[in-house]
């Protein structure tokens, strides 16, 4: 699915300087804002000349115009500035392990449920047809987005096969969906190489705890087409909320807590005699 993206990328060196922590917050939160300085920017000012200061009064005008342009930018710098520790979103998660006839595993199927403060951050400046209603069209750039800033940190899915570490193909079948005032983001993430299995263990986590993984209370893990004989079982992580809490933000900027967010990860074990 190729679209004009929303904005442009960052340049490799800017996202490493972001990192994860306040820079990456404020990458974040200034991205979101640039998108809707884009999509509504300021209209032009023609050349002119004025009858009195003409040359002095569009000076001015223009260098207020680039101050406003700049607001939004200043504005989500107070704010991750404001935020001062880990994790900033919350994700509620729901899995399903997909099974090939022919017993292998072929990838894994994602629905992410953001929480509904950064839903309604991400959702600004979004045109639709119909007052809060937001149809799946509508938001398939956004969604395009999200897949995209996912691959620098590995779609948080980690994966292997009998203690072997598995690689994932570019994600396909993604979507965005609005639902009870969240956005709920549907994507696949196929193996590069099937695999028939006797033991799978996959993770879903943030190494910096950026983001917080918690598995939907009912049915959080699905095994599609899976044979009879497999058998699954989840290991849910404690809430590290209030333990990272207590750690300044420059804690995880300084690299020694770089895979913190291990700690909080939802595990599944899936065996396949």
């Amino acid at each position: 699915m190729k679209v004009t993206p929303l904005c442009s990328p960052l340049p490799p060196r800017a996202k490493r300087v972001a990192g994860r922590g306040r820079g990456w917050g404020v990458y974040q939160l200034a991205l979101l804002l640039a998108v809707n300085l884009r999509r509504h920017p300021p209209p032009p000012t023609p050349p002119r000349r004025f009858a009195e200061g003409g040359e002095q009064k569009h000076k001015v005008e223009s260098l207020m115009r680039r101050w406003l342009r700049l607001l939004p930018i200043l504005a989500a710098l107070a704010y991750a500035g404001a935020a001062k520790a880990h994790p900033h979103v919350w994700v509620t998660a729901s899995s399903e392990l997909m099974f090939a006839a022919d017993g292998s595993v072929t990838g894994v199927r994602h629905a992410w449920t953001f929480d509904d403060m950064f839903s309604t951050y991400a959702l600004q400046g979004i045109k639709t047809k119909r007052k809060g209603v937001y149809t799946r069209e509508e938001l398939a750039p956004l969604a395009q987005t999200n897949v995209e800033s996912l691959k620098e940190f590995a779609f948080f899915t980690f994966a292997r096969v009998d203690n072997k570490k598995q690689k994932f193909a570019d994600p396909i079948d993604y979507y965005l969906e609005y639902r009870d005032a969240t956005l709920v983001l549907h994507f696949t993430l196929p193996l590069k190489t099937p695999i028939r299995i006797r033991q799978l263990a996959l993770e879903i986590y943030d190494p910096t705890y950026f983001v917080d993984f918690s598995l939907q209370k009912k049915e959080p893990i699905r095994l599609v087409d899976a044979p009879a004989t497999c058998t699954l079982a989840v290991q849910r992580p404690s809430d590290g909320s209030a333990a990272a809490l207590k750690l300044n933000e420059d804690t995880f900027l300084n690299g020694e807590n770089a895979n913190y967010g291990a700690m909080f990860a939802n595990k599944i074990s899936v065996n396949c005699p």
